[in-house]
């Protein structure tokens, strides 16, 4: 019945089951023939796509019988010859196949082959009256059958959601796409040779770890069997790493997959890439430094500019502004911290201003909604924000002159936080002091978390860990930017989605 309205209508008039239906039926004629596409396991190519347009003269010249494989994008029968476009790893290249050259039964075989299926042709490569370079084909071998149609070529796959549950299907339609993840993975090979050419050591950490620890950020759990015991799946990789300072290995970094049960939209997704690393003897400004050379080197090697454009905005990253959250907040909300004398000030400030308290509202922490409320949004061009206040910063070493402030910065490119940096803490009272009231202060506030003081690090930084600085930051997010891309579910291949039904 399908196959009799396939003949009565064009193709896309079907709906898909009943494409899918009559695609089905051709292969099995094929295996009942003894031609079943899928028993081919090898087919030898000589070229891909791009290398013919790039030898093309040579290989013209010579004559040269050349073989690529790839899918079918497009055909145009036009009775005893066709043309037809091969998509491979490389680009398109047009196919141009005569039923004189091939044979009337393998001209009859390609006119029945589907858009999607995947051909391996030989010939000679030319170049056609509108100057397309094509190959001229000696013969057409079905290397895999496609048994449901591509969408129409005109629109492509436009709905996100099948785009991001499909990607394989979104990567065979919308060519850029491809772009945007071969881009991803130069930027992740740019990113280690600078780290690499520093002297930095690249290291792998536990991903599994025993307990939560006290940060706010909420975990995925497990269990190990064996153990019998929960386990946490990590949501940094800075105290393992921390440890290598310790035993001596003076710079490290980890590019490590990071899992958080938070929420979901254009800059967040439940499991990221983030870069950690670690540099014994310097401090938070050579990290500034260090963030500022590397992301200028990086802009260059994958967009050949440091004058790059994000959703319309124009980003100069030659240029970096250096301001302290106190010096922000003052420059756009007009707001001197130097004015609250005690938590109360503060308080009456936040009231007036319309700003959220903090769960716990102290000075320092005001002052950091007071960021959140009138600086962020304005971070257009490369800025480091530094000196954040001791409250939210329970890793960084506090400031010899303001112990209320500590040695940090975060780093801001078109209102985005891209990474966060410290001269860590190496001072193990310290330390052991400001797990204790973050883990209480948690527990407090949600009394079912399962979070706990990681006492073994502790027992690290009481051996000893020298003055060290640290960075960490999002790779997904320096990958939209690079790639002027709207959402991080765009730089992710396979983002999380909430299954169907």
């Amino acid at each position: 019945m399908a196959e009799e309205r396939a003949n009565a209508a064009p193709q896309e008039e079907l709906n898909q089951s009943e494409q899918t239906q009559i695609r089905v039926g051709k292969l099995n004629a094929l295996s009942e023939a003894g031609q079943n596409p899928y028993r081919i396991t090898k087919y030898d190519r000589t070229h891909l796509s791009s290398e013919i347009i790039k030898d093309f003269d040579a290989l013209e010249a010579s004559g040269e019988t050349v073989s690529i494989a790839g899918r079918m994008m497009s055909r145009r029968v036009m009775g005893k010859a066709s043309f037809a476009h091969l998509m491979d790893g490389a680009g398109l290249m047009q196919i141009y196949v005569r039923r004189d050259d091939v044979g009337e039964d393998a001209y009859k075989a390609f006119k029945d082959d589907d858009i999607g299926d995947i051909l391996g042709v030989t010939g000679k490569a030319f170049r056609t009256k509108t100057g397309e370079i094509s190959i001229h084909c000696e013969t057409v071998t079905l290397l895999t059958k496609s048994l449901h149609p591509l969408p129409e070529k005109f629109h492509g796959l436009q709905d996100t959601d099948t785009r991001y549950r499909q990607r394989y299907l979104d990567l065979i339609v919308n060519p850029a796409v491809k772009d945007t993840f071969v881009k991803r993975s130069l930027i992740l090979r740019e990113l280690r040779a600078f780290l690499d050419g520093r002297g930095f050591l690249e290291v792998d950490t536990p991903i599994l770890t025993p307990f939560e620890i006290g940060a706010s950020a909420r975990p995925f759990y497990t269990h190990h069997n064996t153990l019998d015991m929960d386990m946490v799946l990590r949501i940094e990789t800075e105290l393992y790493l921390k440890r290598l300072i310790v035993g001596g290995m003076d710079r490290v970094y980890e590019v490590g997959r990071i899992f958080r049960n938070e929420g979901m939209d254009t800059r967040h997704n439940p499991e990221f890439t983030t870069i950690e690393l670690y540099q014994a003897y310097t401090d938070f400004r050579g990290m500034m430094d260090l963030v500022e050379d590397m992301m200028k080197t990086v802009a260059r090697k994958v967009c050949g500019s440091l004058a790059i454009t994000y959703q319309g905005n124009e980003i100069d990253l030659s240029r970096w502004e250096r301001l302290t959250m106190v010096e922000a907040v003052k420059k756009y909300s007009g707001v001197d911290f130097a004015d609250w004398k005690t938590d109360e000030d503060a308080i009456a400030c936040a009231k007036a201003h319309h700003v959220d308290l903090p769960e716990i509202p102290t000075k320092g922490a005001i002052l950091a909604e007071f960021f959140d409320a009138f600086v962020e949004d304005k971070l257009i061009q490369p800025t480091f924000i530094y000196d954040y206040p001791v409250e939210i910063s329970p890793l960084a070493k506090r400031k010899a002159d303001d112990p209320a402030f500590t040695e940090r910065f975060e780093y801001f490119i078109n209102a985005f936080e891209f990474g966060n940096a410290f001269s860590e803490l190496n001072d193990p009272i310290d330390q052991r002091g400001r797990f204790e009231r973050q883990v209480a202060e948690r527990k407090a506030q949600e009394p079912d978390r399962r979070a706990q003081v990681d006492y073994d690090f502790i027992n690290a930084l009481e051996y000893g860990m020298p003055p060290t600085g640290g960075l960490g930051f999002g790779v997904d997010r320096l990958v939209m930017l690079l790639t002027d891309s709207a959402s991080i579910r765009d730089v992710l291949l396979f983002p999380t989605m909430k299954p169907l039904g």
